[in-house]
This record gives structure tokens, sequence and C-alpha cells, in this order.
């Protein structure tokens, strides 16, 4: 049974950082795309960030660029997200993703629908 793990979220003040870690079980994805997206109340979830294979391209939403970085560890089949600069605007559940489809791409893509599995979302909290 394929499982991402979200872990590290929490509550913090603005400004000040979270290290979000996504671990993969039941198959490896060091060969697929991975991502990360992020769901406020009432909101649609969206896009934040997203890995190639093997780190050699990366894409980041506008309202996170400079702010957050994503990085993996393939020997370890984990996906992190190192926050900084946080704002009350980047509270959100956030969700770790993996691109079935494409392996030993460089293509990476904002969108849901192309992402085949999911964890179950750590909760963000940024206070003013």
């Amino acid at each position: 049974q394929v499982q991402l793990v979200e872990s590290g979220g929490g509550l913090v003040q603005a400004g000040g950082s979270l290290r979000l870690s996504c671990a993969a079980s039941g198959r490896t994805f060091s060969s697929n795309a991975m991502g990360w997206f992020r769901q406020a109340p009432g909101k649609e979830r969206e896009f934040v960030s997203a890995i190639s294979w093997d780190g050699g391209n990366i894409y980041y939403a506008d309202s996170v660029k400079g702010r957050f970085t994503i990085s993996r560890d393939n020997a370890k089949n984990t996906v992190y997200l190192q926050m900084n600069s946080l704002k009350p605007e980047d509270t959100a559940v956030y969700y770790c993703a993996a691109d079935r489809a494409h392996y030993y791409s460089y293509y990476l893509s904002p969108d849901v629908d192309e992402y085949d599995y999911w964890g179950q979302g750590t909760q963000v909290t940024v206070s003013s």
C-alpha cells in the first residue's frame, strides 16, 4: 500500500520558519516528480512547489518564491519543504503528492489532477 505521510506542521509566528517532511512508503518515488500543495479553509487546493526526480528542475508558486525551498532525499524516499519568512496567509493544510505518470522526467505540473498519490496533510498555522 502506497502511503505519503507529512510531518512538521505546527503553529508559528509571522516571520518564523517550519520544515515539512513527506515520507513515502509502499513504493519508491525516486524516479518521479513530487509536489507540495496547500488548502486554506474555504479555498481550493493550490500548488506550492514541485521537484523533478533528481532535483534538477524545481517550480515554485509566485506566492512562495524566495521564501520556500523544496528538496528531496531519494535514499530516504522523502521530500522536504523548508518554509521561511512565513506569513499569516500561508496558513493552510499542506499536502505532498506524487506524480506516477512521468518517469525520469523534468516535467513539473501545478495541476492537482496530474498527481496520483496524496498524503493526509499537515496543518500550518501562522499567527500575526
